[in-house]
């Protein structure tokens, strides 16, 4: 009987604790959290939280940032991580604590949030620096051996400006977690340096990777097809004449390092074979100018000389330096096998008179830098890179080409006609002009780290120009990479 009694009134006091238990969970239920609390005193608009508490899209917006920042290279406190990691974390743990609601801590927060989804966002989808005007206020043109006031034009692509709108948008639109996890470019190159980003450790190679991974983020407007397409690669001196079942692959030579090749895109519209040269004004007056009067400088070099008002050849030695400056004469060269264009250019329209065309001087292609032109870019195989844009060339019009680029021919057609004119003047011009039809987009481009477009395998170049520097300057890398500003 007293066990009974004992184990009736043990059961009667756990039902009291229970009762007050459960009172108190329900006060604790009841007490709102500090969301809850801000939101029901505040008339806000903060874009991060609500009343229910943090959005989830902060918490992937600070791991996208500790994640994908390093992984490019890119500093994390850039994107303002060490705070954002304090105070998330400092709001999941005291959501029911009312003394945070009191001053800006939700404002601050919301702030800092927005300023780093928008930086990131915007850097990986527009670049982290505007190239056009960082490269174009770099070299000062000269004239006449002096340096200008005036800056040379290095960067001609048109890029995509970033648009605030449109990222004003996704920051408060439903699609804002997607808008930030497909920020980084599609661009297959960027993503072959980042996966070489993961596996390297020394600082050099990380930072010529970042600066690489920097150039795929430009949205750089260009010709839409490109089934068939020339690739001019600077630091490699390379070039690549791509097409869906094969590469042709040859060396260039390319501007020096005063007379950079500019960095653009266009369309080879057409060729010309044995062309004459039209030399630069601004090449008149460093090179040629100043032999003025000189006739067996220009007969050596078989230059002719044009009045440009009457259209009248006028003899070198009524010329002084001065005149040929003056702007008022054209100075040209003869077609033939002592052009300097060699037997063939390719033409497409720009900005500053650069061309892809072949040379008579064949041996500067040993050499191991062959930055040495005023721009324009020489190309090793030029009768195969004709055959390129002319993929229905029937086989007597590319005999017609070698014959005219004075090539040995191959057919016996071919023989038999260069047989039956040796005694005619050289070069045979069975072929002067040939449209190319379609156009075929060229672009000259810069990388220093780059998959080749044959093996597919990352190969790394000089930087020939300096502009790996430049880029690294204006990026905001990890503090182990930086280089100071210049």
């Amino acid at each position: 009987m007293r066990v009974l009694r004992a184990y009736i009134l043990l059961i009667g006091v756990v039902g009291m604790l229970m009762a007050v238990c459960g009172c108190r969970g329900e006060q604790e239920a009841a007490r709102p959290t500090v969301f809850e609390t801000f939101f029901e005193r505040q008339d806000t608009s903060l874009v991060w939280f609500s009343a229910e508490g943090v959005n989830a899209d902060a918490d992937t917006l600070l791991a996208v940032l500790r994640r994908e920042a390093p992984a490019c290279g890119l500093d994390t406190a850039t994107f303002l991580v060490p705070q954002l990691a304090e105070r998330l974390t400092l709001l999941h743990a005291h959501a029911d604590s009312l003394e945070l609601a009191e001053g800006n801590l939700l404002y601050e927060t919301d702030s800092l949030l927005t300023e780093a989804y928008v930086s990131y966002v915007t850097g990986q989808r527009y670049g982290f620096m505007r190239p056009e005007r960082v490269f174009n206020r770099m070299d000062h043109k000269r004239k006449k051996g002096k340096v200008t006031e005036e800056f040379a034009r290095l960067f001609d692509y048109e890029i995509t400006e970033p648009n605030p709108e449109e990222v004003r948008t996704h920051l408060t639109a439903s699609d804002r977690r997607d808008y930030l996890l497909t920020a980084e470019p599609q661009h297959p190159v960027y993503r072959v340096l980042k996966k070489q980003m993961a596996g390297a450790t020394d600082t050099t190679e990380r930072r010529r990777l970042a600066v690489n991974m920097e150039r795929c983020r430009w949205q750089i407007k260009h010709p839409g097809n490109e089934e068939r397409r020339i690739v001019v690669n600077i630091p490699s001196q390379q070039l690549w004449a791509i097409c869906p079942d094969s590469i042709l692959n040859m060396r260039i030579c390319c501007g020096a390092t005063t007379t950079k090749t500019p960095l653009l895109c266009s369309e080879i519209s057409y060729m010309q074979v044995n062309p004459e040269w039209v030399i630069p004004q601004n090449i008149v007056d460093t090179d040629v100018a100043h032999h003025g009067g000189d006739t067996a400088y220009f007969s050596r070099n078989d230059y002719f000389i044009i009045e440009r008002s009457s259209g009248d050849t006028i003899s070198a030695e009524l010329l002084t330096q001065e005149d040929l400056e003056s702007g008022h004469y054209r100075v040209a060269q003869r077609g033939g096998a002592g052009n300097s264009l060699g037997r063939i250019v390719f033409r497409f329209p720009n900005n500053f008179s650069v061309y892809l065309h072949d040379t008579n001087n064949r041996r500067a292609f040993q050499r191991e830098r062959r930055t040495l032109s005023h721009g324009c870019v020489r190309i090793e195989k030029p009768f195969e890179m004709a055959c390129f844009l002319l993929p229905n060339a029937d086989e007597w019009t590319q005999e017609k080409l070698r014959l005219s680029m004075d090539i040995k021919p191959t057919t016996e057609r071919g023989k038999k006609y260069l047989k039956e004119h040796e005694e005619d003047e050289r070069p045979l011009r069975l072929i002067t002009y040939h449209d190319v039809t379609p156009r075929v987009p060229v672009f000259f481009i810069y990388y220093t780290v780059f998959p080749n477009p044959e093996t597919g395998a990352v190969e790394t170049w000089p930087d020939l120009y300096g502009y790996d520097t430049v880029i690294a300057q204006h990026l905001p890398l990890t503090p182990a990479m930086r280089l100071p500003m210049k």
